[in-house]
């Protein structure tokens, strides 16, 4: 092996480590200085998601609108779940949920809905009642009737928190384009599911009966904001991935749980009931619908 060679591998190996989601901690004099970048490493960085092309109408011979679920006790969702306690870990790792929260209270993210139709918008004060729980002990209670300042050890405060998060919702278009002559897939909202706070202790309730969206975030508004926000990359930490290129690229696992119809959109347990393997065949027969529609644009 001659040293052009010994200089062109050593050159290869160094470059994973100019692109680690920890920005600059080779050249950090002090622990303060990881993660930040010069105003010429910011304008070198021209670091953007991938935009979406224009689709005109008259470009979509067939579509169908699905709602999937996206379980995070898999583990191939495990990124968007992780971590949970971030207490001894950097800022730069932080779960889906806590990406969102911290943007929408900062006010960066602010196309936040009520449900999947992204009709009626909430704001941070709008989702105080869902995301936390206040409520008064019996001696709080005592104070109150007795004509005493509640003191605040008898307030018990609940907050939901990343790791109470059970689930996500999205809901996206498949849809052909003629000009591309292919099947694509436009991801259009995602939610936070989990238990309602009010009842989220309450041990005598059936957890699948007490699961709560949070809120519909509509996706294209919030890809600069999943664009910074930074996955942990299982097999190789230098290079880690973006959590608007995750979902995008569909690197989950999602079980169809709902299709428009001219049932008003009913969801499959709404007409196949207690039956978990029923319902599980009916939403794989949907993605094979889907699936055929592109082999069948083919077909003479």
């Amino acid at each position: 092996m001659n040293w052009k060679n010994v200089l062109l591998i050593g050159a290869l190996g160094l470059l994973p480590v100019s692109i680690m989601a920890q920005a600059n901690i080779l050249n950090a004099k002090k622990p303060e200085d990881i993660g930040k970048k010069t105003e010429a490493q910011k304008t070198m960085d021209n670091d953007a998601p991938l935009e979406y092309g224009y689709v005109d109408d008259r470009d979509i011979l067939w579509s169908k609108t699905v709602w999937e679920v996206i379980d995070l006790d898999e583990r191939v969702n495990f990124p968007l779940y992780y971590p949970i306690d971030t207490v001894d870990i950097g800022a730069d790792r932080r779960s889906l949920y806590d990406v969102l929260m911290k943007n929408i209270k900062s006010g960066k993210l602010q196309d936040v809905y009520v449900d999947s139709y992204f009709t009626e918008k909430r704001t941070m004060g709008d989702l105080r009642a869902t995301l936390q729980k206040v409520d008064t002990t019996d001696y709080g209670y005592e104070q109150l009737n007795a004509g005493e300042e509640l003191s605040q050890e008898f307030v018990i405060r609940r907050d939901l928190t990343a790791a109470d998060i059970e689930e996500y919702r999205i809901k996206g278009i498949w849809y052909f384009d003629k000009r591309q002559g292919e099947l694509k897939y436009r991801l259009l909202g995602l939610a936070p599911v989990a238990p309602d706070v009010n009842f989220i202790d309450d041990q005598s309730m059936d957890p699948g009966d007490a699961k709560v969206e949070l809120f519909w975030v509509w996706y294209p508004g919030a890809r600069q904001i999943l664009h910074d926000a930074k996955v942990f990359n299982q097999r190789n930490s230098a290079q880690p991935i973006s959590f608007d290129m995750l979902l995008n690229a569909r690197r989950f696992n999602g079980v169809i749980y709902r299709e428009d119809n001219v049932h008003g959109d009913r969801e499959i347990n709404d007409y196949i009931s207690e039956n978990a393997l029923f319902q599980l065949l009916e939403a794989n027969r949907i993605k094979e619908v889907i699936r055929d529609r592109e082999q069948d644009m083919w077909a003479y």
